[in-house]
């Protein structure tokens, strides 16, 4: 008996619903992507989990908010003030005023140079920072290795350094500073096995672990879109 031949329709109708059916998990994945993408840069932890709440600004966001901040939920705000031995924020004096008249709770961050002394680094901080029993402990923000100094800094001349200008800072502010490592730096040199001071670490959206122990600070989202900036803002949370 002769087979019957498959007529070109068919094909073609086969053909189309591929295309079809490719189309439309193309479309499905660039919708999923581009909610996953909105999603992230509103997303911040529950209240009901984390009800202590608060942002990290910078010069870099330019004009903050921070009765916004308040509203969305923000119980505090750490700002930038010093960078290094010579770099200072511009916005330093405006954040923390205009924070405190929001109603939030404040802090100074210091921006470590592993490149630079503990000596000029610490002078900086306290030429910036003043002598404040209502501001909350410093931080200081550990996010480049030694690796890219002209000069090489060794492991032992590194954590000598850090711990003379924690040292020095601790005693200008009279209270112990919070490390804020990042998971390359913390990789690197392992520093919080050594250093007993507490810790804020950075991941989005999910639970920080390269720390090796209990966190007490959180940078859950380091891009935030708020209404409080035309720039992203760093949103952080607090161990309940």
């Amino acid at each position: 008996m002769a087979k019957k031949k498959k007529s070109r329709n068919s094909g073609k109708a086969k053909g189309g619903w591929k295309l079809y059916l490719l189309a439309l998990i193309v479309l499905v994945g660039t919708v999923a992507v581009a909610w996953y993408w909105w999603d992230m840069r509103h997303w911040a932890p529950k209240e009901a989990i984390y009800p202590d709440q608060g942002v990290a600004v910078s010069e870099r966001q330019g004009i903050i908010g921070f009765e916004t901040v308040r509203a969305l939920g923000g119980k505090f705000a750490y700002v930038e003030a010093s960078r290094g031995s010579s770099g200072q924020d511009a916005r330093f004096v405006r954040n923390l005023e205009a924070a405190r008249r929001a109603g939030l709770q404040v802090g100074a961050l210091h921006v470590f140079d592993p490149c630079e002394g503990a000596d000029g680094q610490s002078a900086n901080f306290a030429l910036v920072v003043p002598r404040d029993p209502d501001l909350l402990p410093p931080v200081l923000l550990l996010d480049k290795t030694a690796g890219a100094c002209e000069t090489r800094v060794s492991d032992a001349a590194f954590e000598s350094e850090l711990m003379i200008f924690i040292n020095q800072v601790e005693l200008h502010v009279g209270k112990p500073v919070i490390l804020k490592p990042s998971r390359e730096l913390e990789l690197r040199y392992r520093l919080t096995t050594r250093v007993e001071r507490d810790l804020w670490l950075m991941r989005d959206r999910f639970l920080p672990d390269y720390a090796g122990r209990p966190w007490l600070l959180w940078s859950a989202n380091a891009a935030r879109a708020t209404e409080a900036s035309s720039e992203p803002i760093e949103w952080v949370v607090v161990q309940p």
